[in-house]
């Protein structure tokens, strides 16, 4: 793999830490702000709604210029932003520090096309899995890390280290990557063209719903395994540490399985696994054991379905990937909210330990789509 991939996982570790960081330390952040925990909650809104709806069309007015400077303003937006909230004494400044890192999200599409231009089609999977693998680390290490800090020193101290960390990626980013990086950009008319082809909105469609399956229990994560089990608070985190490891396990395998079985062969058994797993978690009640097994599976599942994902969308539209991938990030973060509303309204009448039957649906219609037509150019082109 091109070494400048490495530095693009790390890149996203800092990124994904930044960006969920503040949903464990959500408390002391409304005590010093004097907000509620709910309207504090809405940080996490400001980022998810930015990088849907903007991050894209900076990637469109950005398209015609040279790669490299494209993602040094992206994440010199996210580094700005991660200042102005770790800086803020109001709300009003938090959240707009969190648009600005919305805004600067779109290095991860940006990283995301080069990467895919760096390699041959065989290996687009693998080198899409290697660039997001640092997204996974930061469920499973940047953001506990983050949240004990941030508990113990004050809730703005991961925040300046997030900023700290992007500048100094930054730099790097800066002295080793290329001045011309042959990778396609974004355009208006790209986006038209896209939004014509079924397969290709497919493709978003079903990002969109297994999301919203993923997150209808995510959003809950800890309520949902108190629910199941008692734990001590150090059980609670052994748990949500695993889960987030199996991320970073089903991102790995992820891209392996593309590139070795193709696409749409790898998403079909992943939907699978995780409508099964969705389905068993309720049966788990009182056995701990089993429960980390069902989220562990789950998580290896989930986790793993980004990059083929990915590379059916580089497959469909090479020239608009970066684009593709960022409207692609844009479902990732709708599903991720109406995940958490729709389970939410059945809190009351299911109960937190069987919200995953709420979201088992989205996996079984998410599941559904791999069997419309529509697929063979996808398995065309990454047979050759």
């Amino acid at each position: 793999m091109p070494p400048i991939l490495y530095l693009f996982a790390l890149t996203n570790l800092v990124i994904g830490t930044g960006a969920f960081v503040l949903s464990g330390i959500l408390q002391p952040l409304a005590d010093s702000l004097d907000v509620s925990v709910a309207m504090a909650g809405q940080v996490m809104t400001a980022y998810a709604l930015t990088s849907a709806c903007v991050a894209p069309l900076f990637l469109i007015a950005t398209g015609r210029w040279p790669r490299k400077r494209a993602i040094l303003l992206a994440l010199a937006l996210f580094a700005a932003g991660c200042v102005l909230s770790a800086a803020a004494t109001t709300f009003g400044v938090l959240v707009l520090g969190r648009v600005l890192m919305g805004v600067g999200s779109a290095f991860s599409a940006l990283a995301a096309g080069v990467a895919v231009a760096l390699v041959e089609p065989r290996r687009r999977g693998r080198a899409l899995s290697l660039v997001f693998l640092g997204m996974s680390l930061s469920y499973a290490v940047g953001v506990p890390l983050g949240a004990w800090l941030g508990l113990t020193y004050g809730w703005q101290v991961p925040v300046w280290l997030v900023a700290g960390a992007c500048m100094a990626v930054g730099l790097l980013l800066w002295a080793v990557l290329p001045r011309d990086i042959a990778a396609p950009g974004a355009s208006f008319a790209g986006m038209g063209q896209a939004v014509r082809q079924w397969p290709i909105v497919r493709v978003w469609v079903r990002t969109l719903l297994y999301f919203i399956a993923i997150f209808s229990v995510f959003a809950f994560a800890g309520p949902v395994l108190l629910a199941l089990n008692p734990l001590t608070p150090g059980q609670l985190t052994f748990t949500l540490v695993m889960f987030g490891f199996s991320g970073v396990a089903g991102t790995i395998l992820g891209g392996w399985a593309v590139d070795r079985f193709g696409a749409i062969r790898t998403l079909r058994v992943q939907l699978v696994v995780l409508a099964a797993m969705m389905l068993l978690v309720p049966l788990t009640r009182g056995h701990h054991a089993l429960t980390v097994l069902v989220f562990v599976t789950w998580g290896v599942a989930g986790f793993g379905m980004m990059a083929p994902q990915q590379v059916m969308l580089a497959t469909l539209g090479p020239a608009q990937a970066p684009l593709l991938m960022s409207l692609n990030g844009s479902m990732l973060y709708v599903g991720t909210a109406l995940g958490a509303v729709i389970s939410g309204a059945f809190v009351s009448t299911l109960g937190f330990d069987k919200l995953s039957w709420v979201g088992l649906p989205f996996a079984l219609v998410a599941l559904t789509t791999l069997w419309f037509g529509g697929h063979a150019r996808v398995a065309q082109t990454q047979a050759r």
